[in-house]
């Protein structure tokens, strides 16, 4: 198990928490971009960030957690990182999608190899 050095886990940390809310501006400009009327676009504006956070805040947020296996969060994190990544390519951005994709796995890797390793340092 790998356990970050304090610095790079606070740095890691501040990284989540800001992909976390990109994904949500990237999934609310992707719904407000869509759509062929005024109304679809503020349905999908306003919809789909906040079905992500719903969704976030049910299953993959910290407090949530304590009831949720590591696989649903983890499915969780992947369906919301990945939409916000793939509502990039039809806004005309598929290298940033890419970039975003790569970013957001890299750090929910570290992210859960971190925990994982401090959860079991704690049970020892």
């Amino acid at each position: 198990m790998m356990r970050l050095p304090g610095p790079l886990h606070v740095v890691n940390e501040g990284l989540a928490f800001l992909l976390e809310v990109c994904a949500l501006g990237l999934l609310c400009w992707w719904g407000f971009s869509t759509g062929g009327n005024v109304a679809l676009h503020v349905l999908l504006g306003i919809g789909a960030p906040l079905a992500a956070a719903v969704l976030w805040g049910l299953f993959a947020s910290p407090k949530a957690r304590h009831g949720t296996s590591l696989p649903v969060v983890l499915t969780v994190k992947a369906l919301v990182f990945g939409a916000a990544a793939v509502a990039l390519v039809p806004l005309g951005h598929p290298v940033l999608a890419a970039v975003f994709a790569a970013v957001a796995l890299v750090n929910t890797v570290l992210a859960t190899l971190d925990r994982e390793a401090a959860f079991h340092q704690a049970r020892s």
